[in-house]
């Protein structure tokens, strides 16, 4: 277990944790497992952060929130939402396109527009959860990011056959996942109570939505859709806990 959390901590993060074993596919594998606690860690350091900004502006607040969150995370979701949205739109339905487009470094015109849109509805979500104090959904969010990613590997192929991705979808450890996901729907039961419990059942509906498209479009999923079904859950779960709030 703690090589997997190493791992993971590794590979969704930004903070510097020596590796002092060489990974085998396996601890790949069982390392995303432990996704959902990578972003209950993340979700702690924004709380952290958030109590440490005491009386601040909350547009200033939401501000600082959200560039941490990019700084840990290394922007490495938010890469993936770019290289899925070219393809979307550049592969013009064409498989072997789209997947070519995703391999390309370079960014198109709408992957800047999907990621500062998603940037700016974390943002405003931001603002009014300060606003009213719900602290709560700020430490779920980076939580329902990972889980969407370990939803979607649970029931989706996974289309590359190389990379690190691929080796977590080769050794995935699915009654741990599975275990997992219970865990999480139990801790949003307590924290939330039913509006988290709806939250939820949203959320889901737009992921199979989701692996639906990627059935369609690319016979299943690869590391950018990942990182996008990640990035479009938090903004959805932001924004879903400020529209129950009100």
């Amino acid at each position: 277990m703690k090589r997997a959390l190493v791992l993971a901590l590794v590979f969704l993060t930004r903070v510097p944790i020596p590796v002092r074993f060489t990974p085998e596919p396996a601890d790949w594998g069982r390392s995303v497992v432990c996704f959902p606690l990578v972003g209950l860690f993340i979700g702690f350091l924004l709380l952290i952060l958030y109590g440490l900004l005491g009386s601040i502006a909350d547009g200033v607040a939401a501000v600082l929130l959200l560039t941490v969150w990019v700084l840990l995370t290394g922007a490495l979701h938010l890469d993936g939402l770019a290289d899925a949205a070219d393809a979307w739109v550049g592969g013009l339905g064409d498989r072997e396109r789209s997947l070519a487009i995703m391999k390309d470094p370079r960014s198109g015109p709408f992957a800047i527009v999907m990621v500062v849109l998603v940037l700016l509805g974390k943002f405003a979500a931001l603002q009014a959860l300060i606003e009213q104090g719900d602290w709560r959904a700020i430490l779920l969010a980076p939580v329902l990011g990972r889980a969407a990613i370990l939803g979607i590997l649970l029931t989706t192929p996974y289309v590359r056959h190389r990379g690190v991705g691929a080796a977590h979808a080769d050794h995935l450890p699915h009654a741990s996942c599975r275990l997992a996901l219970l865990g999480i729907v139990i801790l949003v039961a307590l924290l939330e109570g039913w509006r988290g419990l709806l939250t939820l059942m949203a959320l889901g509906l737009a992921l199979c939505g989701f692996r639906s498209l990627l059935i369609t479009r690319l016979g299943g999923a690869t590391g950018d859709t990942l990182g996008a079904a990640c990035e479009l859950t938090e903004v959805a779960g932001l924004l879903l806990a400020v529209i129950a709030a009100c």
